[in-house]
């Protein structure tokens, strides 16, 4: 079957590049190729199935700082497509959508179905033929054209969109082609720690500082405790950025910890000693100057040595000082990760230098295109990952649309 554009991949890159494909120029013959049974799968469980849908963050330099891979390259698109126009693109299509205080944006239904039926149903008024249960096999150039082959069809187009994020049989197949593919590795992920301090502690978040030692990787904003060890922004931002250097260390290394976020060791050494002078006939467990979560306290205490009936002003300086170290400089031994959420989103793909960021086209081969995470680009969690799909699919988009014509 032959075809003006194929896009490999169902998901949000592959429907939201087809759309605007569609609109752009009418009378193209456009296919979604979908290996699987059903489209958007990633859309369905992203942001716990309420789909983030971009970030707050409206100024495109700043925006692309939040790119541990493609901050470069992404900031000339950012400025032709940015978090503003997802939000168009949205909303005008009847989908309502709120902006939460951290910044991330959700759709007002707080269902990821919302988003799906906006694609599905714009696909299917654009007269867009989505094939599920396609399989690709192979891709290859023809003379002028792409043949694709899944498992049951050979199909033929003359120009291709791969957006089908992190798949190593399409990564393998642009390999083929001469495309240098960067190594995937997991990007967003939880730390594994098992340390008495954190012990059955399992939900509490608070405003922390987390750094890697023997490393220049820091990072500030809340951290959850969980089952397994520590989650939360603060950690997330931290396995994106150092994604390669955690891997290459089988994801075994020390973290240290700073409770009180942004107070150093000495200014919350003199504040314990005031406290102790001013509150002499406290009990250390029932009062505190500062706003720790009371269980954490509990266990940072016990940790420097004070017992549960201990008043202040019988707290030698011994474990003032390991408080103060505590609170301030905690170190927790990290052994393995754990999958964030349902989602999994990894640092490699294409590499960036064999692409035209001005049209997100292969170097290498002409009527080529890629978006998404099929591409060596990856973002810390809150949207920012889908951005890249909107922005990429949307360039890739006017140039499959109009070049040539």
């Amino acid at each position: 079957m032959d075809y003006d554009v194929l896009i490999v991949g169902g998901g949000a890159a592959g429907f939201f590049a087809a759309i605007h494909i569609a609109q752009f120029n009418p009378g193209y013959k456009i296919a979604i190729l979908e290996r699987g049974k059903e489209v958007l799968t990633k859309v369905r469980i992203s942001g716990g199935g309420r789909c983030n849908v971009t970030h707050a963050e409206f100024i495109p330099n700043e925006l692309a700082k939040n790119y541990p891979r493609g901050e470069k390259e992404l900031k000339g698109p950012f400025h032709t497509f940015c978090s503003g126009d997802t939000m168009e693109f949205f909303q005008k299509r009847g989908v309502e959508l709120k902006i939460e205080e951290d910044g991330r944006i959700f759709p007002v239904s707080d269902s990821s179905q919302t988003i799906i039926d906006c694609f599905l149903s714009e696909t299917k008024k654009l007269g867009v033929n989505v094939l599920k249960n396609s399989s690709v096999k192979n891709i290859f150039k023809e003379y002028d054209k792409w043949i694709v082959e899944t498992d049951k069809i050979k199909y033929t187009a003359q120009k291709i969109l791969i957006a089908t994020g992190s798949n190593p049989k399409i990564w393998n197949l642009m390999g083929k082609l001469g495309h240098t593919i960067v190594a995937p590795v997991p990007s967003l992920f939880t730390f594994n720690i098992k340390d008495e301090r954190i012990k059955n502690l399992a939900g509490i978040s608070t405003m922390a500082t987390v750094s890697i030692l023997n490393s220049k990787l820091k990072s500030s904003g809340p951290l959850l405790i969980t089952h397994w060890g520590m989650s939360g922004p603060a950690i997330l931002k931290l396995s994106a950025w150092g994604a390669r250097e955690f891997f290459a260390q089988q994801y075994e290394f020390k973290i240290q910890v700073n409770w009180l976020h942004n107070l150093n060791q000495a200014e919350t050494l003199e504040t314990l000693k005031e406290f102790r002078l001013i509150s002499p006939k406290k009990m250390v467990v029932n009062t505190k100057p500062y706003p720790v979560p009371n269980r954490l306290w509990l266990k940072l205490t016990a940790a420097s040595g004070i017992t549960d009936f201990e008043n202040w002003g019988d707290v030698s300086n011994i474990k003032i000082e390991k408080l103060a170290l505590e609170l301030t400089q905690g170190i927790f031994p990290v052994k393995g990760k754990s999958t964030f959420k349902e989602e999994f989103v990894t640092a490699g793909g294409i590499k960036l230098k064999e692409v035209n960021f001005k049209t997100f086209e292969s170097k290498l081969h002409p009527n080529l295109y890629f978006a998404g995470e099929v591409l060596n680009i990856d973002a810390i969690t809150g949207g920012f990952n889908f951005q890249n799909a909107w922005t990429s699919a949307y360039i890739a988009s006017k140039a499959l649309a109009f070049q040539g014509l």
